[in-house]
């Protein structure tokens, strides 16, 4: 037989979601390496920025530290900290300000109960667990579909991996307007502040819109799975 016979033409969906995940990748990398040269004209650095939103949203009992790496910035609800990475915690760059900020902000909606970071903490064992059985309950189920193609079995097993793996993408659904707020509170610290020009707040808001297009690239990729998912499903059924 042709060699072609054997193509699966959902493998398109495959190549569309790992292009959109390397242009996210290095749209950001390279957002952020462009305003990490643009420095700051009060010797601002990240941490500072961070202590600048904390109090600007009246928080002062979260600890910020360093940490090792490179954009491994995070704010840890865990133990009410941020930390901060080499490039961005003694920084005085467009881009560290911004990050840091960013991260300050997720602070103020700890702080505040932010309705969809407290949905989002709560939902995180339910969909992890979810997304632990997806791929596996649809293996077996194209595995059963194979064996016996004649009960429905196997089509059912598919459709409960896919439910798992919806399930899971919830998660990302909820971070968007997480991260979005995040950034939307931080640059109007900054901007309350005055203490930067605009040059240095329009790199930090760029810097903030191309890490949060990394959050709509992943929700894409993972519809994209799933619509893959649904294809091969319908497939088996036929």
């Amino acid at each position: 037989m042709p060699f072609f016979y054997y193509f699966d033409p959902t493998y398109i969906l495959v190549v569309i979601g790992l292009i959109i995940s390397v242009w996210a990748q290095i749209t950001v990398q390279s957002t952020f390496n462009k305003y990490s040269r643009v420095r700051v004209s009060r010797g601002i650095t990240g941490a500072d920025a961070a202590r600048q939103v904390l109090s600007h949203g009246g928080v002062r009992d979260v600890a910020i530290k360093g940490i090792r790496g490179s954009m491994t910035d995070h704010y840890d609800p865990r133990d009410n900290s941020i930390s901060l990475s080499e490039t961005v915690c003694g920084a005085s760059t467009a881009a560290a300000i911004g990050v840091a900020a960013h991260e300050a902000g997720h602070a103020l909606q700890h702080a505040e109960g932010y309705g969809p970071i407290k949905l989002r903490m709560t939902i995180i064992p339910v969909c992890n667990f979810a997304l632990s059985l997806a791929m596996p309950l649809f293996l077996l189920g194209i595995l059963f579909s194979s064996l016996n193609p004649e009960t429905s079995f196997g089509f059912l097993m598919m459709q409960a991996g896919i439910i798992a793996f919806s399930v899971a993408v919830f998660f990302q659904v909820v971070t968007l307007p997480v991260e979005f707020n995040a950034s939307r509170r931080a640059m109007k610290a900054l901007e309350a502040t005055g203490y930067y020009t605009e040059e240095e707040l329009d790199g930090a808001r760029r810097v903030l819109r191309a890490a949060a297009m990394t959050y709509v690239a992943a929700l894409a990729v993972s519809l994209l799975q799933i619509l893959r998912l649904v294809i091969l499903s319908n497939n088996r059924r036929r």
